[in-house]
């Protein structure tokens, strides 16, 4: 099982998101999640500017097997995407929880955040999947 880095909460849904020092929401998929997927030949982005709501979905990562949509942890605004992700997909497949990130939202909430699994129970979800 791939490591789960300890800054991260995530979603039941496997979307993982991190509170950056100047207060923005990094979100993306777990490690967990792309290697699922398999091979991501496509990511559809939301928009800079749009409004998201936690647990609505808000972007769609494609593979060779199946199209998933992302799930916004955190309710907010859409302030940057990672739009380097539009010519390579698998940069979720080589660093999930890195340059693989895919969107960042300002919190209208930041209590939200509290409703998500820390990387413990995030743990303990996988491990009840596998059994």
């Amino acid at each position: 099982m791939s490591e789960i880095p300890g800054d991260l909460k995530f979603m039941k849904s496997h979307e993982w998101a991190r509170v950056e020092d100047d207060g923005l929401i990094r979100v993306g998929i777990s490690d967990h999640a792309q290697g699922l997927l398999g091979d991501l030949v496509y990511v559809e982005l939301p928009t800079v500017g749009d409004s998201v709501q936690a647990g609505n979905a808000c972007a769609v990562v494609e593979s060779v097997k199946a199209a998933s949509d992302v799930y916004a942890p955190v309710s907010g605004e859409v302030v940057e995407v990672n739009a380097a992700l539009g010519d390579k997909p698998e940069t979720i497949n080589e660093d999930a929880y890195g340059e693989g990130w895919i969107f960042a939202v300002r919190p209208s909430n930041k209590d939200e955040l509290e409703d998500l699994l820390d990387p413990d129970a995030y743990a303990e979800l996988l491990d009840s999947e596998e059994h």
